[in-house]
């Protein structure tokens, strides 16, 4: 007994010696351990925030590039005005009423909405004017719970709206002497629900609440209906606390590619077409800019060196329908067709290497594409230079239609402008430059207005990577400010992750204020208050249930996995030319190349200004020698029904411009029958090849016009038709049908 008693006590000891030990560990085992986790955490923060950042990038720049389609669809629309003026025979067609609009009389009278019946059985809202808070409540729970607003009231709001617009100066002088507070809200593109978050945290428009909304109501959301109704409703509600600056978005060009036609046009059958007409006249009525006690600017885009406050409060902004629309008068004396033709003769032979300043023959649409000017520092000596120049003629149409290039003259020096580079047919070609009439110059300055971005660089350049306006640096920025007695510039018109930036030593700020722009838990909204001591406070917001639940590695995981998509998309519509692009390292045909060849040629096709190389494991495997195997990179993707009908290059051309073509045939559909004529089939597709430069022989055309005339009755379904020409991911596709849902994966 004795000696088991001995044994236990002597063992206990050690147990809790050996416990002391370990709970007591050296200072020094304690602050390795420490050093070890936190430089594991650092690696994995830094790793998952550059794939936040190159995500973010892949978002960015593929959204421009969407931008400058959208600029070259323009020119196309003024192609097809000058050689398919009538479609069929019935007087002019839609683009031409777009482009060079007619004020309907009808518009103009309270009749287009009197004779508008409204049905006993319609269960929306009914408003009447002049709007009490009653009518705007109602309005508001309507939309909350999915209702749509009736065509005619729909059309009075606008009405009212138009006759009060037209009242209002360029630029609206506010104070603060008669509020404690004003709210800042930056681009809301289509998404009610970020705007009624708005009103749930910061309190309904009102005399206590004012508010500045600074542009881009509408497009890409599905709700720019009720988005811009509402601020309508409350701006009629309360006109003196109530402001409105029109964004590069309220264009009725833009909105033909980014969805608002197409809503109105869904949700409104009967009355679309005069809906539509009557915001065209409303959006070219808007104010272009706000000015807070005389010391805070509010404008959507920003500022060029050539922005004139003054001149620019007195131009008549109603006749700027589209800053896309470069003035027609001025085009009318460029020499476009003899030079360029002189000049396409001569071209059109491949580059033998791709270097940043060499493109392949089929880049005519990104053929002014550069790198952002945060990574393009060497141009910045010369660009301020230039910049009252290439500010002048810096539209959103500069890839498609004018970009000024300075001459090898001294960089401290102003060059003069004596040519300029216009597309003809996807080339380019130098034409002597207008002579600026009047209003060229206020078209010119409403475009900087709604187009411009700041960079870090001095000095002011041509935006050609968004392709519209300027670049403006800080020294613009001062200049301006202090010009007018000014402090402090707030801008919109670019998505920021966390929903506002600071640049320029704090005198710029861009809010943005729609939520998960790109993807879901991509980036918070947020808005500025204001008060009298001119102090601007940021409140930020995210619209998302789902968002709240992930982590952030599971939402960067997400949005990753989004843009990589959506990139894949566009390396598929420019399979050839990558290809070709490619086999012209791999002499010996292996099928591989080294990374830093493939990262160049991608690079100099796309022109996305992506880091390629980070990007390489997500888009292409590696042979057993460390080279790129480059057929990889299209091996997952594939077209959502078999084209055996269809020439490759015509198929990879109808995969690439497949939106604009979307947009050309729901123009055409005047009806909304989702059926158009072989005949205007041809016709168009001859048009649009032609304008793109494609390769396209008639013969082709019209061999695809048949095949997909199914019931050979005439006329084309282009709804099936154009789902024939969309991209899809062969893994989704196998996911859901190993999930039991019909094959043909998911489209993006």
């Amino acid at each position: 007994m004795g000696c088991g008693t001995s044994v236990a006590t002597e063992t206990q000891g050690k147990r809790v010696e050996t416990d002391d030990t370990i709970k007591s560990p050296s200072p020094a085992l304690t602050m390795k351990a420490a050093v070890l986790i936190q430089r594991w955490y650092r690696r994995y923060m830094a790793r998952l925030e550059m794939r936040r950042r190159y995500t973010w990038n892949i978002f960015q720049s593929i959204e421009y590039a969407g931008e400058q389609d959208q600029l070259q669809l323009s020119g196309f629309f003024s192609f097809m005005l000058d050689n398919f003026t009538q479609l069929n025979g019935n007087g002019p067609d839609l683009i031409s009423q777009l482009l060079e609009p007619v004020v309907d009389p009808w518009l103009d009278r309270e009749i287009c909405y009197n004779l508008i019946p409204v049905p006993e059985s319609y269960t929306g809202p009914r408003l009447s004017f002049p709007l009490s808070v009653s009518d705007t409540n109602a309005l508001l729970g309507a939309f909350k719970d999915q209702q749509i607003l009736h065509a005619r009231y729909v059309l009075q709001l606008l009405y009212e709206t138009k006759k009060l617009l037209k009242q209002m100066p360029n630029i609206v002088q506010w104070s603060t002497s008669y509020t404690t507070e004003i709210t800042i809200c930056g681009d809301l593109h289509g998404r009610l629900d970020d705007l009624l978050l708005i009103f749930y945290k910061n309190g309904l428009p009102s005399a206590e609440t004012p508010y500045v909304f600074n542009g881009d109501f509408v497009d890409r959301g599905k709700k720019s209906i009720e988005v811009v109704c509402l601020l309508f409703a409350y701006l009629l509600l309360y006109p003196d606390y109530m402001h409105l600056n029109r964004g590069n978005h309220e264009d009725h060009i833009m909105n033909l590619r980014y969805g608002f036609t197409k809503e109105v046009m869904q949700k409104y059958k009967s009355h679309g077409r005069e809906i539509l007409q009557l915001f065209q006249d409303v959006f070219s009525l808007l104010p272009v800019a706000t000015v807070i006690d005389g010391k805070i600017l509010i404008v959507h885009g920003g500022i060029s060196d050539q922005t004139d406050l003054d001149f620019l409060s007195t131009i008549e902004r109603h006749k700027v329908k589209s800053a896309l629309r470069f003035p027609r008068r001025s085009l009318e004396q460029l020499d476009i067709g003899h030079s360029c033709k002189r000049m396409r003769s001569g071209a059109g032979s491949r580059p033998g290497s791709h270097s940043k300043n060499k493109r392949t023959p089929n880049q005519g649409r990104r053929h002014c594409r550069t790198s952002r000017p945060d990574s393009a520092a060497s141009t910045s000596s010369s660009s301020s230079s230039s910049s009252s120049s290439s500010s002048s003629f810096c539209s959103p149409r500069t890839p498609s239609c004018l970009s000024p290039r300075p001459c090898p003259s001294s960089p401290s020096m102003p060059y003069a402008l004596n040519a300029l580079q216009v597309p003809y047919l996807d080339s380019l070609c130098s034409v002597p430059p207008p002579a600026p009439a009047q209003h060229d110059r206020e078209w010119k300055q409403v475009v900087d207005i709604l187009w411009s971005d700041p960079k870090t660089q001095e000095g002011c350049s041509p935006n050609t990577f968004r392709g519209g306006g300027c670049y403006f640096g800080p020294d613009v920025t001062r200049r301006l400010l202090l010009q007018h007695g000014l402090q402090l510039l707030i801008r919109s018109h670019e998505c920021k992750q966390e929903g506002y930036e600071l640049c320029h030593g704090g005198q710029v700020i861009t809010i943005f204020s729609a939520s998960n722009y790109y993807e879901e838990g991509s980036n918070r909204g947020a808005y500025i208050k204001v008060g009298r001591e001119l102090v601007p406070r940021f409140y930020q917001y995210q619209v998302s249930r789902a968002t709240r639940k992930l982590t952030l590695t599971q939402r960067v995981r997400a949005a990753e996995g989004s843009a990589l998509k959506a990139l894949k998309e566009k390396l598929f519509t420019h399979r050839s030319e990558l290809l070709s692009g490619l086999q012209q390292y791999d002499l010996d045909n292996t099928g591989c190349v080294s990374v830093s060849e493939w990262a160049q040629v991608f690079e100099s096709v796309l022109r996305l200004d992506l880091p390629w190389r980070t990007l390489r494991p997500h888009l292409a495997r590696l042979a057993p020698d460390g080279s790129v195997d480059y057929a990889s990179c299209f091996e997952n993707m594939e077209p959502r029904i078999p084209l055996t009908q269809v020439t490759p290059n015509m198929a990879e051309t109808l995969f690439r411009y497949r939106t604009d073509i979307e947009i050309i045939f729901n123009i055409i559909d005047k009806d909304h029958s989702g059926l158009i004529s072989i005949e205007e089939f041809r016709h168009t597709w001859r048009l649009f090849s032609a304008h793109l430069g494609a390769d396209i022989d008639d013969g082709a055309i019209d061999d695809l016009a048949r095949s997909i005339d199914f019931n050979k009755d005439g006329s084309i379904d282009f709804t099936e038709f154009l789902e024939a020409f969309r991209v899809v991911h062969k893994l989704d596709s196998k996911e859901q049908q190993g999930d039991g849902k019909p094959a043909g994966g998911k489209a993006f």
